[in-house]
């Protein structure tokens, strides 16, 4: 099959398979990895003009590495399961021969020559890029509308966001353009664009992946990266893949065993989520306690404000850094002409930090393990929402929103997730409901470190008992699939 017999009607077809089963058609004969990488191209033509989910189209390269995957001398040497599967890098993921924008004017288009232990590992497992996925510049805010461009759009509803940090990611996956895109998770990034396109996405603990990024002081506290998928078994693939535990097993089916889950309702502040948000995960405590599990009402064992204004404070720090880098690169242009508002907004407030507001954020980090060590004690897995609300419309977390109302709202959106960048715990979003106009909620289950495993074993479960592999956006694979 080639270009020119491969019809978009078969493109799409393709598309609505995981990764396991696109791989399947490879080592069954039935296709080559140049026709998935060709597919894929074909959806990516087809849909991303209005889901603007790419910030960086690499068709001729991606053709190329599958070629040569076809090749017989390739394909003996490759021992990857997934070898010829199509895949996105984040924008911000150093990747061979593409450039690394993070989607900020500030950062040029000068080719990457290698990336870190992570992308060489996923490159050994034989999958291949065809490009890389639109975020928020710098990572730094929860909806992807770069003021470079693109902004992205949720396939379940062009108004609204897909979500961020790795929205593009998450939007593609979620319309079919590839089954895997890479997510990288320093407050909830993988997490938020999981619950408001509707797919998997998992945020591992802290040090159980390979190197992913250049070392920094709070990147390497926050920071964890995974790849979303459409299925538990291909987030459970990525995790086992990238493992710093090299051949490290995957998990592959659900447990008997039965869990003590534990629901918190509200946001680490307190607040009360939306009552469709609320409803969505009274749902999924439901369905945990037919299942068999035991499902109880808990509290987190912390305060909420003052491990959130510690987070916050490492947030604006990540800005200061950023802008720093930035202004090194932009030469005589002025600095607001190069970099975000939000951006600027943030690296000012970290410069009126006091320092003992550093010092008491890193404070935080260094208790939170004995903290949830004790509260998991009695527990195996907590379950909580994602966001607070439904996905919003765009613009609603756009850059340029004045400084202090974004500070204010989308920190109370995200009232959820930061925890477990902090503690440097897992936790998982699954696409287990929607809102009354059909948008995803996802239900997040959090756990003790290293327990990984159990999350996955879990959400095997659970999409066993309420399949969400047919339920597809309007804007999709399979709703333009005619």
């Amino acid at each position: 099959m080639s270009r020119n017999t491969l019809t978009r009607s078969d493109a799409f077809a393709i598309g609505r398979l995981d990764a396991h089963d696109q791989a399947a058609l490879l080592r069954s004969g039935s296709l080559q990895a140049a026709d998935l990488v060709e597919a894929a191209i074909l959806r990516i033509e087809a849909l991303d003009p209005q889901l603007q989910a790419l910030s960086h189209q690499a068709f001729e390269s991606g053709r190329r590495e599958a070629a040569a995957l076809d090749r017989a001398d390739a394909r003996t040497a490759t021992s990857g399961p997934m070898a010829g599967v199509p895949w996105l890098p984040k924008d911000s993921l150093d990747y061979p021969g593409m450039p690394t924008r993070s989607c900020s004017r500030s950062r040029s288009g000068v080719l990457v020559e290698r990336g870190y232990p992570y992308v060489e590992r996923l490159i050994a497992q034989g999958l291949v890029a065809v490009g890389k996925s639109s975020m928020p510049e710098f990572g730094l805010l929860a909806s992807t509308e770069p003021l470079q461009g693109p902004v992205t759009r949720n396939p379940w509803s062009l108004a609204h966001s897909p979500g961020g940090s790795s929205g593009g990611a998450a939007a593609a996956v979620a319309a079919g353009l590839v089954p895997f895109a890479h997510g990288s998770d320093g407050g909830g990034s993988i997490r938020l664009p999981s619950s408001c396109c509707g797919v998997v996405g998992l945020k591992p603990g802290r040090d159980s992946t390979v190197r992913v990024r250049g070392r920094h002081l709070v990147e390497d506290l926050l920071v964890a990266d995974s790849l979303h998928s459409r299925s538990v078994r291909d987030t459970a693939w990525a995790f086992a893949a990238t493992h710093v535990q090299a051949g490290r097993a995957m998990i592959r089916e659900p447990s008997p065993r039965r869990l003590r889950i534990a629901v918190i309702e509200h946001g680490l502040r307190g607040a009360a989520p939306h009552p469709e948000v609320r409803d969505a995960i009274a749902r999924t405590a439901d369905l945990c306690a037919r299942l068999g599990h035991r499902v109880e009402r808990v509290q987190w064992p912390l305060n909420g404000h003052g491990f959130l204004n510690a987070f916050e404070d490492l947030w604006s720090h990540l800005a200061a850094d950023a802008v720093d880098a930035a202004t090194a690169l932009i030469g005589g242009r002025r600095l607001e002409d190069a970099v975000e508002p939000w951006t600027l907004g943030l690296a000012t407030r970290a410069r009126n930090l006091p320092t003992h507001a550093l010092e008491a954020a890193y404070q935080q980090i260094a208790q939170l393990p004995r903290q949830l060590s004790a509260f998991f004690g009695t527990l195996d897995v907590v379950l909580t929402p994602v966001i607070s609300a439904p996905p919003p419309l765009l613009g609603t977390f756009a850059p340029d929103v004045p400084f202090d109302a974004l500070m204010k709202t989308m920190f109370e959106w995200i009232d959820y997730t930061p925890l477990q960048n902090m503690a440097g715990t897992p936790a998982i979003s699954l696409p287990l409901s929607s809102d009354s106009r059909g948008l995803p909620i996802g239900s997040m289950f959090a756990a003790d470190r290293g327990q990984e495993d159990t999350l996955l074993a879990l959400s095997y479960e659970l999409e066993a008992a309420a399949p969400w592999a047919d339920r597809w956006p309007a804007h999709s694979v399979a709703g333009l699939a005619h």
